[in-house]
């Protein structure tokens, strides 16, 4: 195709989008609308799915070893525990950090109650803070240092406690928000390039007279198909980048809104920076597929006059 036939085609695509200026709006008013919608549900599942992550970094396994415990066994017992495939950290937090640890925890009111039992007189135990690479694979985990314990003959663990029936809960409720979210999103796509393509076949059977004239004094279908091809796509892409626009500076506003309120709660919302350019891509580029499916799929028909 000569660069000349190809300026017409760009140029008249331009023009036509501003000849047929209702219908054009029409169109990139549904495109909008749709790929707000999408994108507001998009968002919406990248946060899920962050906050489910965020709840799976914070499961941990507490290893309670038995009163008494030589330094010799505690070491070889974390090297063990350390080596283990699914193990990414080990840390041992000492009977005296402990304490200090329920005191923390108890608050400024309630840390007296526990005056009186440091040292000998403390009696809470040794203790692993174990963590996973896969929070799934905790209960694994947890299979695999009752057998260090059980192959030992001191059997130094007094017990493994790792939130057993709450945890496997967790993981299936987390893992439901992931898939009802990913359906979600794939079946608002579906919609949305359904209505879109409907919006725009609209458009061009509003002017099928056009196209059939032009069939008539002896154009062929690839010089009528291209300025409805550009159309198309120019229609999608400047939709999809208002959508943008619109929906990532409004998701900005949300996060800087809700950051502190949210931070108080343990709940972080995904940046902008993690999501934008995710976002953006999907969006825009979905939104220009849509505008090329749509006239592609819609002018076949009346090319055939």
């Amino acid at each position: 195709m000569k660069f000349s036939t190809i300026l017409r085609h760009l140029r008249e695509g331009a023009k036509n989008i501003i000849r047929n200026g209702w219908m054009s709006f029409a169109s990139m008013s549904s495109i909008f609308i749709s790929l707000f919608v999408l994108g507001v549900f998009l968002l919406l599942a990248m946060n899920v799915n962050s906050m489910a992550a965020q709840i799976e970094s914070q499961v941990q396994i507490r290893v309670f070893l038995q009163l008494n415990v030589d330094q010799a066994k505690i070491t070889e017992l974390q090297n063990k525990i350390g080596n283990m495939t699914e193990v990414s950290q080990i840390t041992f937090v000492s009977k005296e950090e402990g304490l200090e640890l329920l005191r923390k925890n108890l608050g400024e009111e309630n840390k007296d109650l526990l005056d009186g039992y440091e040292n000998d007189k403390n009696p809470l135990p040794d203790s692993f803070t174990v963590e996973v690479y896969n929070p799934q694979s905790v209960a694994l985990a947890v299979e695999q240092i009752n057998k260090i314990n059980q192959a030992d003959e001191q059997q130094p663990i007094e017990r493994v406690k790792y939130g057993q029936g709450t945890i496997e809960t967790l993981f299936k409720v987390t893992n439901a928000l992931r898939y009802a979210g990913l359906v979600l999103v794939i079946g608002l796509a579906v919609t949305a390039m359904f209505l879109i393509s409907n919006t725009i076949k609209m458009t061009i059977i509003a002017r099928r007279r056009e196209i059939g004239i032009m069939k008539l004094v002896g154009a062929t279908n690839s010089f009528i198909r291209w300025p409805f091809f550009i159309e198309g796509a120019l229609i999608g892409i400047i939709s999809s980048i208002v959508t943008t626009i619109l929906l990532l500076a409004g998701y900005a506003q949300l996060v800087n809104f809700t950051q502190m309120e949210l931070s108080l709660m343990m709940i972080k919302l995904v940046t902008l920076q993690e999501s934008g350019w995710q976002t953006a891509g999907l969006i825009i580029g979905l939104g220009t597929v849509i505008g090329i499916w749509g006239s592609t799929i819609s002018i076949r028909k009346y090319l055939k006059v």
